[in-house]
């Protein structure tokens, strides 16, 4: 495995740089990192339905949407994130179990009791959540690239956390708990006493050590990848038309449900010309799921057909749903959809 050093905070540019990565990268690879004050949305939310704009503005906060699905989570300094991107020839989808082991042995080091729960999220012994996880793959030439990655609480300011999100009251409603901050914690609280007064870089490069002790080589960015984190910074994650993934159409429908695997919205715009059904012009589906293919793929196998149940549900059962929208059922889709 090898192991990227990555010093820069900058939000828009560590965007990028996962990106290029997972682009580029023909070995198993990991990557630790930190942001400033930012928000990073997953690739299929709305970010006005998920952020508190007029706080982030105040208060200086960066927004970005990043390239996997899942959640809006807080980053600053106090956060420190891990990459891992796994090449061609893995035949694996989405595995939370698989790149949570080593985060979860390395803090056993600390001497943090944690443990997997849910979908996607590291809980310590009390139960309240230090990291979210998400995932995506990348196709190019026939070869497929996983990229898996998370967060990890250790010394944020959970004040600023609660003020920046905007969290849909059924997610809250549907775990039981009446707030953001009061499902999550640092990891700085639970370190055993031989560690007292650990700072979050501090943190970074004791999970960075460990990595190298268990075999990780470390290593640098190539040259041609420094140029391609410029202008993709440049040219993509600092563009507002990435952050708001705007749509010129007014759907006829909208519906939303929060599932097990998350919540699902859809849009739906519906035609019908003289003499013929009615048929779906336009789908968008958004929400916190995850998947490792973009879901427009799947929403542009929708348009043209019937506007009726049986022929979305026959469309959605040809196809590998879970790689759109992990652990749906066709039923339970175009159910939604219709």
């Amino acid at each position: 495995m090898k192991l990227i050093r990555n010093d820069n905070t900058e939000p828009y540019r560590n965007m990028a740089t996962e990106e290029v990565l997972l682009r580029s990268c023909t070995e198993e690879t990991v990557m630790f990192w930190r942001n400033e004050k930012a928000v990073i949305i997953g690739k299929n939310q709305n970010a006005r339905e998920q952020v508190n704009f007029d706080f982030t503005k105040k208060n200086g906060i960066k927004v970005v949407r990043r390239l996997t699905g899942g959640g809006a989570v807080f980053h600053d300094p106090g956060n420190v994130n891990y990459t891992f991107i796994t090449p061609a020839g893995s035949g694996e989808g989405i595995d939370f179990v698989r790149y949570s082991a080593p985060i979860l042995a390395a803090l056993s080091g600390l001497g943090i009791s944690a443990a997997l729960s849910g979908r996607n999220d590291l809980i310590l012994a009390d139960g309240r959540k230090f990291s979210g996880a998400a995932a995506c793959s990348y196709d190019w030439n026939g070869e497929t690239r996983l990229l898996h990655h998370g967060t990890l609480l250790f010394s944020a300011d959970l004040s600023t956390l609660t003020g920046a999100l905007a969290v849909d009251p059924e997610k809250i409603a549907s775990k039981g708990i009446n707030s953001v901050r009061s499902r999550v914690a640092n990891l700085s609280e639970a370190l055993s006493p031989a560690f007292a007064g650990m700072d979050a870089p501090a943190f970074m490069r004791f999970l960075i050590d460990r990595f190298i002790a268990d075999g990780a080589e470390p290593c640098d960015f190539s040259e041609e990848q420094k140029r391609e984190i410029e202008t993709l910074t440049r040219d993509k994650y600092e563009k507002e038309n990435w952050l708001f993934a705007a749509r010129t159409e007014t759907p006829s429908d909208f519906r939303k449900k929060r599932f097990d695997y998350g919540t699902v919205e859809v849009s739906v715009t519906r035609q019908k010309e003289v003499g013929m059904s009615e048929r779906i012009a336009s789908v968008h589906f958004s929400g916190d799921f995850f998947g490792t293919r973009p879901i427009a793929e799947l929403a542009e196998k929708l348009v043209g057909i019937p506007y009726s149940r049986d022929a979305v549900l026959a469309v959605l059962k040809q196809e590998n749903l879970s790689a759109y929208l992990l652990g749906a059922t066709p039923e339970e889709i175009a159910d939604l959809i219709i």
